[in-house]
């Protein structure tokens, strides 16, 4: 089956908007899990810390034996840049989808005064957000991202932790294999350099004809480039076997 994947999904989304990546991967006899981070999806209503967004997906890969390769998208991407700084050894390797942009200067500009007025609406913001969706996601993909349900109510909590959030830091403390991938039109690809020379081993990789949800908008090419990364993890982790093919054991801190 190879290295299992943990799918990180974005914000006021739930593991849901993974359900293209899901089939595709596992049709591949791939191992796949999508948690749910605090306050989406089945988890609605919890409180949001980014400190309780790494703990889940490190339970994710405990879940799956302990390490992984690990993608996520948006703010699945800043959690999941966090997780392997903070744990280097549970991440076989690293898919940061739509994230190279610095959260404090991007989330605090571009969403957080849209999440204020949404916050003032009825229903905070619900109706309009899927709205959009349905008009620009395609082929089913906006039924996988509604099906798990909208949680505009956390938007201006998570954004405020997460924009706190110093990811080229924890970018440069993860020494293993990164997968930076925009979608040619997105708007975080804005610091995309910055992020790519912040990686001990790095890959940049920009979608033609997809934006921000590039996992929705091309859904085989993000598909086959994940594949593509588990692949190339896997044969690493395979050459790193010791003599008897028993994997080394990991430190109780991750590292």
């Amino acid at each position: 089956m190879g290295v299992p994947i943990v799918l990180v999904h974005g914000l006021r989304l739930s593991g849901s908007m993974w359900r293209p990546q899901v089939e595709l991967l596992e049709g591949q006899e791939r191992r796949v899990v999508t948690p749910d981070l605090p306050g989406h999806g089945s988890r609605r209503g919890e409180a949001f810390s980014l400190g309780r967004a790494v703990d889940t997906v490190l339970e994710a890969i405990d879940g799956v034996g302990g390490r992984a390769l690990l993608v996520g998208l948006s703010l699945g991407g800043f959690v999941s840049i966090a997780a392997a700084g903070a744990a280097p050894g549970r991440v076989a390797g690293l898919v940061a989808a739509s994230c190279t942009a610095k959260p404090a200067q991007t989330l605090a500009q571009v969403y957080r005064i849209p999440s204020l007025l949404m916050d003032r609406l009825p229903d905070k913001g619900a109706t309009i957000n899927e709205r959009f969706h349905r008009l620009t996601l395609r082929d089913g993909a906006a039924e996988a991202v509604l099906d798990g349900g909208l949680a505009v109510e956390a938007a201006t909590a998570v954004i405020d932790a997460v924009a706190e959030m110093d990811a080229l830091s924890a970018l440069s403390a993860y020494p293993g294999p990164v997968w930076l991938i925009n979608g040619a039109r997105d708007h975080f690809r804005i610091h995309e350099k910055q992020f790519f020379d912040a990686c001990v081993d790095g890959r940049l990789v920009n979608v033609p004809r997809a934006g921000h949800m590039v996992s929705l908008d091309q859904p085989v090419n993000f598909s086959r480039i994940v594949a593509d990364a588990a692949d190339v993890v896997g044969v690493r982790e395979r050459r790193a076997l010791p003599e008897g093919g028993e994997p080394r054991a990991v430190e109780a801190d991750g590292s």
